[in-house]
């Protein structure tokens, strides 16, 4: 199972080319077969965040991902965001973070919040948001609102 950073990590990005994988450690000759195996059963680096923002040849954003296989030996692999970086993904993601507060504030962690949310962006509707008197409609039938219209 991946661990919630891990798992967090890896929905915000993408590997940049399957090709990359398998993945062998020059060390102890470990393969890691996908970028989920990479991120899952290789270690982060203590005090360090492992990421590093780059510039690709297209200068396009690309993340640099350091991680440390289970011989110590630190590996790296490249990956791009996945986000939506116009002016209407900043706007999508102004919203959810609005939401996630206003959930933390009727009492749910910021994990149940996140994971309410997303299933409503993914068009699943959702009883525990109804039960706190929040009404969410889904991706395309209109605004995020609360307690009703």
């Amino acid at each position: 199972m991946m661990e919630p950073e891990n798992k967090a990590l890896f929905e915000g990005l993408q590997a940049l080319s399957d090709s990359a994988f398998p993945k062998k450690c020059s060390n102890c000759g470990r393969l890691y077969h996908s970028p989920e195996e990479f991120l899952t059963r290789s270690q982060a680096i203590p005090g360090k965040s492992g990421l590093k923002e780059s510039l690709d040849d297209d200068d396009s954003t690309i993340v640099e991902v350091f991680r440390n296989c289970e011989c110590g030996s630190t590996l790296l692999d490249f990956f791009e965001d996945r986000r939506d970086t116009s002016e209407k993904g900043n706007r999508r993601r102004e919203v959810f973070g609005k939401m996630l507060v206003l959930l933390q504030d009727k009492g749910l962690s910021i994990e149940e919040a996140r994971e309410e949310l997303k299933g409503v962006m993914n068009g699943k509707p959702s009883e525990r948001l109804a039960q706190l008197g929040i009404r969410l409609k889904t991706p395309g039938s209109g605004p995020v609102t609360e307690g009703g219209d």
